[in-house]
C-alpha cells in the first residue's frame, strides 16, 4: 500500500481515548475526592478503578505500531547508528518527563502538610530522585515519584531493543544473512511476541522488564505490516495465533485487550476512507498531546485532591465536580507542557539540566522539609 499509515487522525483520536480513560483511572485510584464521591457513581467508580489501567495495552499496541513505522517499515533497520537513535529517544522522553515529576515533586511537598492520604508521595531520597531521573526506579527497587512513570521507562526498554534487534540483524555476517534480513529481523520479532505472550507475560515478577510487555508492543509491530502488506491473510493469521494460544494458556483480559487493538488498527486503516477521515478534532488534539497529560496529570489531580478534600471533607458533589476539574485542569496542563517543552526538540545538555534540576530541587525538598 504506497500511502504510509503510520500517523493518522484515527491513531491520534485512539491515543487521545486511551489517555482520558488512564487519567480517570488515576483519578478513581488515588484519592480522596473519588472515595468521597463514590456514591454517586457506584458502578463508574470501580470499573474505572479495576479496568481503566487496561488502556495501557491500546498505548502499547501503538507504540509498536509507531515503532515498526519509523525504525522499519519495509522490515529492515532504516536507522544509520542504533546508538543515536536510541539515544535520541532518551532525550526526547527524558525533557519533559523531567519538568513533569519536578512539578510533582513540589505540590507533593505542598499538599503533604495538610492531607494525609496515601496517594500523597512521601519525601523523596536522593537515590529515589536519581532512580527516577535515568528510568531505573523499579529495577533498583525505589519507588516512583509519580502515578505511570513506570511506563515511560517501559517504552524507552522496548523502543531499544527494538532498535537492537534491527540493528543486530543488519550486522550479521556474510550474503546469506544480507539476503534473509528481513525475514530474520520479523522471524526474531514473531519468536519474541510469542515468547512475551506465553510465557515471560505470565511472570508478575518481570513486569520492570521489556519482555513482559513485548508481546502487545509486538502485535502493534504486526499490525503494521499487516496494513503495508498488499495480502494481509498471513500477518493477521499470525496475530491471531499468538494472541489466541496466549489465552487459552493463561486468559488475561490485557491481553485480550491487546489483540482487539491490533486486529481493529489492521481492519481500520486498511481502508482509505478511514485513513483519510479528519477524525473527531478534540480527541485527536489530546492524542497529540497524550503523552504531556499523561505525564503532568498525577500533580494536577494531587493538587485539586488537597484543595477539594480538604474544604470539602466528606461532601460527595463538591468532590464530583473535583474530579471534572482535575480532568480539565489535566488536559490544560499537558497542552502546555506540550507546547513549552514537548514540541521543541531537545539536547543532551537540555536534558541533564532538567534531570540536575529534578534531582536538586527533589533534595531541597526533602532538606526543607525536615526543617520544618
Amino acid at each position: 500500500m504506497s500511502s504510509s499509515p503510520s500517523r493518522t487522525p484515527l491513531i491520534d483520536m485512539v491515543k487521545g481515548m486511551a489517555c482520558i480513560t488512564i487519567v480517570w483511572h488515576h483519578l478513581a485510584f488515588y484519592g480522596p475526592m473519588s472515595d468521597i464521591a463514590q456514591p454517586l457513581a457506584p458502578a463508574l467508580m470501580p470499573w474505572l478503578y479495576d479496568y481503566g489501567r487496561m488502556a495501557v495495552q491500546v498505548f502499547l499496541v501503538l507504540g509498536g505500531y509507531l515503532a515498526a513505522a519509523s525504525l522499519a517499515p519495509q522490515g529492515v533497520a532504516r536507522f544509520d547508528h542504533a546508538g543515536h537513535v536510541v539515544a535520541k529517544r532518551f532525550v526526547r522522553l527524558v525533557v519533559p518527563y523531567a519538568v513533569a515529576l519536578l512539578l510533582t515533586v513540589v505540590v507533593a511537598a505542598l499538599v503533604r502538610p495538610w492531607m494525609q492520604h496515601p496517594s500523597v508521595p512521601d519525601e523523596p531520597t536522593l537515590s529515589q530522585l536519581l532512580a527516577n531521573a535515568l528510568l531505573l526506579q523499579d529495577i533498583v527497587g525505589e519507588g516512583a515519584l509519580s502515578a505511570g512513570v513506570w511506563y515511560v521507562a517501559i517504552d524507552f526498554q522496548l523502543f531499544a531493543l527494538s532498535v537492537l534487534v534491527w540493528a543486530g540483524v543488519r550486522a550479521l555476517p556474510g550474503a546469506w544473512a544480507r539476503r534473509h534480513r528481513v525475514v530474520l529481523a520479523r522471524v526474531t520479532i514473531v519468536a519474541g511476541v510469542a515468547a512475551s505472550l506465553w510465557v515471560f507475560n505470565r511472570m508478575a515478577g518481570l513486569d520492570m522488564w521489556a519482555i513482559y510487555f513485548l508481546g502487545a508492543y509486538g502485535l502493534g509491530m504486526l499490525a503494521f505490516w499487516a496494513v503495508r502488506s498488499a495480502d494481509p491473510a498471513g500477518w493477521l493469521s499470525a496475530i491471531v495465533l499468538l494472541g489466541g494460544v496466549a489465552l487459552a494458556l493463561d486468559f488475561r483480559g490485557r491481553i485480550l485487550v491487546a489483540l482487539v487493538t491490533a486486529l481493529c488498527l489492521v481492519a481500520a486503516l486498511r481502508s482509505e476512507r478511514v485513513r483519510a477521515w479528519g477524525g473527531f478534532d478534540p480527541l485527536v488534539r489530546v492524542g497529540q498531546m497524550s503523552y504531556s497529560v499523561f505525564l503532568v496529570h498525577f500533580a494536577v489531580c494531587l493538587l485539586v485532591n488537597g484543595v477539594v478534600s480538604h474544604l470539602w471533607p466528606a461532601s460527595p458533589l463538591p468532590n464530583a465536580l473535583g474530579m471534572l476539574l482535575a480532568f480539565g485542569l489535566s488536559i490544560a496542563a499537558g497542552r502546555l507542557l506540550y507546547l513549552r517543552v514537548e514540541q521543541h526538540v531537545p539536547t543532551w545538555s537540555t536534558a541533564l539540566r532538567w534531570q540536575a534540576g529534578l534531582v536538586g530541587a527533589g533534595m531541597l525538598v526533602a532538606v526543607s522539609s525536615n526543617w520544618g
